[in-house]
């Protein structure tokens, strides 16, 4: 008896119906109400602006409901044509960086050219200031 030959197309399907471990649910879950409680918690203390809170909160909840169902996970695995619901994770997690990324490249340029600006401004001041002071001692003498 000669054995049919497993196919590129067996193989993914293979994947996408793997059982999933209940620990490693239970290990996602706690992970992701970790970040989210984290996020809450730097808000409050003022150590994270609340105007990238709401990112981060998506991410977290998003997280957490990709983890609760691991259905949806196969689904969007399945939409975006990957072939196993990790590299579906992967994508997402590294074009999240992308943009992220992209987010303090733009921040940062600004800053740098307001910074420029401002080191300036500084300076002409204090030639202003070294100006006055100078002609206020030429009176005084």
């Amino acid at each position: 008896m000669n054995p049919s030959p497993i196919t590129a197309d067996t193989m993914r399907e293979l994947a996408l119906s793997q059982p999933e471990e209940m620990a490693t649910r239970i290990l996602s879950i706690v992970l992701c109400l970790a970040l989210l409680g984290t996020v809450l918690f730097l808000v409050h203390r003022g150590q994270l602006r609340e105007e990238y809170s709401p990112i981060w909160i998506l991410v977290s909840t998003g997280m957490l409901i990709v983890t609760g169902s691991i259905d949806v996970l196969r689904q969007l695995t399945v939409a975006i044509g990957a072939w196993t619901p990790s590299s579906t994770l992967f994508f997402f997690g590294l074009l999240f960086l992308l943009i992220l990324s992209l987010n303090y490249a733009v921040r940062l340029s600004g800053m740098t050219l307001q910074i420029k600006l401002l080191a300036q401004e500084v300076a002409l001041l204090r030639e202003k200031k070294d100006l006055s002071a100078e002609a206020e001692k030429a009176l005084t003498d």
